[in-house]
């Protein structure tokens, strides 16, 4: 559902601005409402509400008897927060997930199908070339055509 590589930069307000591109693809969808919340790899997760409930569902069903379990779901729904795009499609996150995922300025919004991702540049950057030399490696274990 949502693709692509976009840089932006946040506002003076302290908003982000969703590419053109994911909105449109939102309002084919029917997307008005979107949770953002600590991701993996020192990136934010931004997910559409009903992806949100099938990801929240999945979580619930993990035993709370383990460490673990108890450990990553207070991290995953501690720093979720609802957000809604205005006209401009404008989001404001909040002081303790840009710190997350150390965001000042210049942001990466990645689309990765049923989720988008927020970085940081410098962190996108970091990822992005730590991992590209890798990628036909990891298709090779993981994908079979």
């Amino acid at each position: 559902m949502f693709y692509g590589e976009y840089f932006h930069a946040i506002d003076r307000k302290g908003r982000i601005i969703l590419p053109s591109r994911i909105r449109e693809v939102a309002k084919t969808n029917f997307v008005e409402k979107f949770y953002v919340t600590r991701g993996l790899d020192k990136c934010l997760f931004m997910l559409s509400e009903e992806e949100w409930r099938i990801q929240e569902n999945k979580l619930k069903a993990l035993p709370f008897t383990k460490q673990q379990s108890r450990t990553f779901n207070r991290l995953y729904f501690s720093g979720a927060v609802e957000v809604i795009p205005d006209k401009q499609g404008r989001i404001l996150l909040p002081q303790y997930l840009k710190d997350f995922a150390q965001i000042k300025r210049e942001v990466v919004i990645v689309g990765v199908s049923n989720r988008i991702e927020i970085w940081s540049k410098n962190n996108w950057e970091e990822f992005y070339g730590n991992s590209r030399q890798s990628f036909e490696e990891i298709a090779e274990k993981l994908i079979e055509f």
